[in-house]
């Protein structure tokens, strides 16, 4: 075959299969496949002495460069006015309503439609402007001052979600998007950058106006498209055909766009859209809202700065800086000493902040905190945790010195460093390891005792010397009676806990023990693999790394953890006590008639009919594999009241969704 044939199919295929893995999320085939595709035109353009425009090679990154030259716009990209309360919105669409009502009473012979609205994301990142001419990418620029900005073509082509080339062959379009990075790939990036980025706003935009393409290329950005700020050769009637000539165009569109008739359902859409914001893996800082009608925005124009048909609604910032005052340090259950910050009181995303975490020592480090102290920092907080500090606003080293400690601020023991942690190597007599593993043995999800606490613990190592979880059965109701705070009936609860848990199940204690790097998962499938205490026990690391998801650091955990002769002696106290640690029942025979039997299932939301622990042993019982993430993998997701991100994720890949709980379970019964 002709070499250049061969590149054009090679091109060609691979921007295909580039499409569906960055674009669609649906990877066609494997990286090793792609990878030896990617190495054959390699081959080719190096015989050949040609590289096609559009080859994927190109988006690996270039020479430095000179300088950015600038880039006229050919249709302004303009700012988009902002409301910060609902009251500010409403007055926003008064005023739409109110103009539109006014070209009508002039225009009775052609009238507007009534209003509706389209609601997108606000995406905080570095606006993109691109330039294709029949149908190849030409240029590429930032949003500058609306009329000129800077030209980044080199940069651009390294984000492989966007195309080099279109279908749209019929002259020239300009297409505006948002340059991101994912929080997923931030977090990756620094656990391996040798300066950490603060966060994915600055490290999408320090990618994108750099002079070394490659370094953008080791940022992995992607970018999400919403407007065709030029075109020749085509008009859209509404938002709507926009965004589908955006879709057929290979654009990448974000799944989080909705329309309404009714602007009351947009305030709802903007309620649910915070909801969910937490779980996204990008950076949002709003909503913008948008009339659909195209015929409509140019009857209300614009006013010098903004289009009067479209309103960015502000959410409240889940990014601040304040200043770092102090840092303690925190003993864990593990002996894994964390350093919690505690900073001047600020307000962040509708709460006051005032403790953050900063994960390790060698976090510390890596964000270039060491000499933080009294100096300005920024925070963030995401979901209901407590929020984590990013990095310094400023690189010098300004502040008084973060101090490691050398022992254990609690017992006073030297710390070992193992990797970036800091472990008190005290497991006996350490106050709050010792609290910690009671507590964590006693938990929902462990020996499942009821109304016990950490405050129960410390009161009974404190009061009646509880030093490990097997003494917790030695408990007598004249001890407990004595204590304060400890009537009849609150003594009498916790014995009749304690003598339930014994019935506990194997999995369940052994998720009670607190081995190191297991979770419950894998003390399941130990359960059941094994399906006796004293053979897990005694298992070597060999048979152990043969179980599904058990890897070498997990098979020594275990083993080293089961070796200590302080763990064997309380498991032997425990089971001389009645705790029957009992293997799982033996499996059933799965009917393969139900509607869920071979298939991968998500479960998400809110379910009220049963819990989602309950949801998941009935599935596995029908045969079905449920896991927590939705991938091109899961056949099946199950949505309960206020699914967010997996949801969304779900309908953009196509997957069937259940969202009727009385259908879910009607399912599960038949």
């Amino acid at each position: 075959m002709d070499p250049m044939h061969s590149m054009e199919q090679l091109v060609a295929e691979l921007n295909k299969y580039n499409y569906h893995y960055y674009t669609l999320d649906k990877p066609l085939l494997s990286d090793k496949e792609y990878d030896a595709l990617y190495d054959q035109l390699v081959k080719l353009e190096q015989e050949g002495g040609i590289v096609l425009p559009d080859s994927p090679t190109q988006r690996v990154g270039g020479e430095l460069l000179k300088g950015f030259v600038q880039h006229r716009h050919l249709s302004p990209l303009w700012s988009l006015d902002k409301a910060q309360s609902m009251d500010q919105l409403s007055n926003w669409n008064a005023r739409a309503v109110r103009l539109t009502t006014d070209y009508n009473n002039k225009h009775p012979e052609n009238p507007l439609p009534p209003l509706s609205y389209a609601v997108e994301l606000k995406f905080d990142g570095l606006t993109l402007n691109l330039t294709y001419t029949d149908g190849k990418l030409v240029q590429a620029a930032t949003r500058g001052n609306g009329t000129v900005g800077e030209g980044i073509l080199a940069q651009v082509k390294t984000i492989k979600s966007i195309p080099l080339t279109i279908p749209y062959k019929d002259g020239t379009i300009e297409v505006q998007g948002e340059g991101m990075m994912n929080l997923s790939v931030l977090a990756d990036y620094n656990t391996r950058a040798a300066e950490p980025l603060k966060n994915a706003r600055n490290g999408a935009a320090g990618a994108l106006r750099n002079l070394n393409p490659k370094l953008t290329a080791e940022r992995r950005l992607t970018a999400f498209f919403y407007n065709v700020g030029y075109s020749e050769g085509i008009r859209f009637q509404t938002h709507k055909e926009m965004m589908s000539f955006l879709h057929e165009n290979y654009f990448k569109v974000n799944p989080f766009i909705s329309y309404f008739d009714n602007f009351d359902d947009v305030v709802e859409q903007l309620e649910d859209i915070q909801e969910r914001r937490a779980g996204l893996d990008y950076l949002i800082d709003g909503a913008v809202i948008k009339i659909v009608d195209m015929r409509t925005r140019e009857a209300l124009g614009y006013t010098d700065k903004f289009p009067r048909w479209a309103v960015a609604f502000k959410f409240e910032a889940e990014e601040t800086t304040t200043i770092l005052e102090s840092v303690s340090w925190e003993v864990g259950r593990t002996g894994k000493i964390t350093p919690v910050a505690r900073v001047e009181a600020v307000e962040l995303a509708g709460v006051t902040v005032q403790n953050c975490t900063l994960n390790n020592i060698g976090d510390i480090e890596r964000k270039n905190l060491k000499h933080a102290l009294g100096s300005r920092v920024f925070i963030r907080r995401s979901n209901e945790v407590i929020p984590e500090i990013l990095g310094k606003v400023t690189e010098e080293n300004d502040g008084e010195e973060i101090v490691a400690p050398e022992n254990c601020p609690s017992c006073g023991f030297p710390l070992e460093q193992r990797g970036a942690h800091l472990f008190c190597n005290n497991r006996l007599d350490c106050k709050p390891q010792i609290i910690g593993r009671i507590t964590h043995f006693a938990s929902r999800d462990a020996m499942d005792i009821e109304t016990f606490s950490v405050m129960t613990a410390e009161q009974l190592y404190n009061e009646i010397n509880v030093r490990e979880p097997a003494d917790l059965y030695t408990l007598t109701f004249d001890q407990l009676i004595q204590l304060d705070r400890f009537g009849e009936k609150k003594a009498n609860n916790l014995l009749e806990s304690l003598e339930k848990s014994k019935e506990r199940d194997l999995a369940s204690f052994l998720f009670a023990l607190g081995i190191p790097n297991t979770g419950k998962s894998t003390t399941k499938t130990l359960a059941e693999h094994y399906r006796d205490l004293h053979a897990i026990m005694n298992a070597s690391a060999e048979d152990l790394i043969a179980l599904p998801d058990v890897g070498g650091i997990v098979a020594d955990s275990i083993v080293n953890f089961f070796a200590d002769p302080f763990m064997q002696a309380g498991i032997e106290k425990m089971l001389s006590l009645g705790v029957q640690a009992q293997a799982p029942a033996a499996p059933q025979v799965v009917s393969t008639d139900s509607f869920f039997y071979g298939k991968t299932v998500v479960l998400t939301g809110t379910l009220y009919q049963l819990t989602r622990d309950e949801a998941s042993e009935k599935l596995e019982a029908l045969g079905a594999k449920v896991t927590g993430s939705v991938s091109s993998k899961t056949d099946l997701l199950i949505a309960g009241e206020k699914a967010g991100s997996k949801l969304a994720k779900a309908k953009q890949l196509g997957i069937q969704v259940i969202e009727d709980e009385d259908e879910f379970v009607r399912l599960l019964q038949s």
